[in-house]
């Protein structure tokens, strides 16, 4: 009955390994888009999270964009 098991739960996960990923690499430039963020105003959220990080002394804490050159 072990092995039974074991062999149902093996083959329930193998089709697990073959997936392939839902978003293809020339549509992520489409969901990296301002437009598909969460807000209404992606600008003004962006302003808005400055003005708190700078506020709060934890720069970057919330995920800021940069250009890993420290110039943020």
């Amino acid at each position: 009955m072990k092995r039974f098991l074991l062999l149902c739960l093996v083959l329930t996960q193998l089709p697990a390994c073959s997936i392939q990923p839902w978003v293809q690499p020339y549509e992520r430039a489409n969901l990296a888009d301002p437009i598909m963020s969460f807000g209404r105003n992606p600008v003004s959220e962006a302003y808005h999270k400055h003005v708190f990080e700078a506020r709060e002394g934890a720069r970057g804490g919330e995920g800021s964009q940069g250009g890993g050159c420290g110039c943020n």
